[in-house]
């Protein structure tokens, strides 16, 4: 780092200004380059340093593989670990010179993990998009801590909503009527009722996986300024995931009737409403599963077929008419994406491009559809 350093300024006056300009304030803190900072100076002064990350038995970034094969880093399983099976796919099928009578396309977009909004969503409106001619999609899965494979043929929606509710204020020594967080509380104790309802349902139900249901979370309050101070407004934000078979405009009037019942001046909003949901065929019929699957067979691999519990990129890609498949070859691994020690063996990874150098050429070569004549 250049020292602007003033002629006859002191050293350490120096170093405390060059540590000062490094920005570590959040939401982006530069904390690569503070510690990079620190190591340089421990390092002229002959101090040992170590970095400790919490949680994680090695620096999430070093991609550390361990004597049993296990290689730890963020994204070994969500999912530059796919990324590479696919280029290293791709390389081995042009290496051994094969054509196929359809296209493979290769996306990499960004801002998945925060909605998508400025990546894929922008995308399927692009000309580039459409220029594709994209007949299937394949996307991203999730480990099974089984023998089986899960794949992923539609998901559940995310909405997130913030409920806000307006009363009276006053003095933190009275008891008022009509509060904000009365009526927040009414909204809340409904919601969390709610959710109570569809966990026995998933519980009681050896069949249904998680994705087949609607969950909620509370994941934020907000509200007041002082102790002895009755706030006027309060508000609650959910994070929904709503099962694709649910009626979305009964759900919508549930959460409506939800804060009509707590009283005046309650009301919600969205941060985020997603209202296509869409199913991808696995019925043996449909062209795109038959090839799936049939490869899957033919490798001895158990498939699980499921509802994703989250979201991904392949909403986009179903609600502009392209069937998507949410498959990451990870079988006897525990789902550990967003997770400390995050990790993938190396056999697991090798044995994913073997997977997809097998099912590439079998999707490339589904005949042409009525549908895309």
């Amino acid at each position: 780092m250049a020292s602007k350093r003033r002629e006859g300024e002191h050293p350490s006056v120096t170093l405390f200004r060059q540590y000062l300009r490094i920005r570590t304030v959040q939401p982006e803190p530069d904390y690569g380059a503070a510690v990079a900072f620190l190591e340089e100076r421990a390092c002229q002064l002959g101090l040992g340093c170590q970095k400790v990350e919490e949680h994680w038995s090695h620096d999430p970034f070093e991609a550390f593989k361990d004597a049993d094969g296990y290689i730890y880093g963020r994204g070994a399983q969500d999912m530059k670990c796919v990324g590479i099976q696919y280029l290293e796919a791709v390389r081995r099928l042009k290496v051994e010179g094969h054509h196929f009578p359809r296209t493979i396309h290769m996306t990499f977009v960004p801002d998945e993990e925060i909605g998508g909004h400025q990546g894929m969503e922008l995308f399927v409106k692009r000309p580039e998009f459409q220029a594709l001619r994209a007949g299937f999609a394949l996307d991203e899965g999730l480990a099974n801590p089984t023998d089986a494979f899960t794949v992923f043929y539609s998901e559940r929606s995310p909405w997130w909503v913030q409920v806000t509710s307006t009363g009276k204020p006053g003095h933190g020594s009275r008891f008022i009527e009509d509060t904000a967080a009365e009526k927040l509380h009414k909204v809340v104790s409904s919601i969390l009722a709610f959710r109570e309802k569809e966990r026995q349902r998933l519980q009681s139900d050896p069949q249904l996986k998680q994705g087949a249901v609607t969950s909620v979370n509370l994941t934020k309050l907000e509200g007041g300024v002082a102790y002895n101070v009755v706030p006027a407004t309060m508000s609650a934000s959910f994070d929904f995931r709503v099962a694709p078979d649910v009626d979305l405009k009964a759900f919508e009037e549930q959460l409506q009737g939800w804060c009509q019942a707590a009283g005046e001046g309650v009301t919600f909003e969205f941060a985020q409403k997603w209202t296509e949901p869409r199913m991808t065929s696995t019925d043996d019929s449909d062209p795109w599963w038959a090839a799936f699957s049939g490869v899957c067979k033919d490798m001895n691999l158990t498939l699980e077929p499921e509802i994703f519990p989250a979201a991904t990129d392949s909403r986009y890609l179903r609600a502009v008419g392209v069937p998507a498949l949410g498959f990451s070859p990870m079988n006897h691994t525990p789902v550990l994406l967003h997770d400390h020690d995050e990790r993938l063996h190396e056999a697991m990874f090798l044995r994913g491009i073997d997977i997809y150098t097998r099912l590439l050429p079998a999707l490339a070569s589904v005949p042409t559809l009525p549908s895309e004549s």
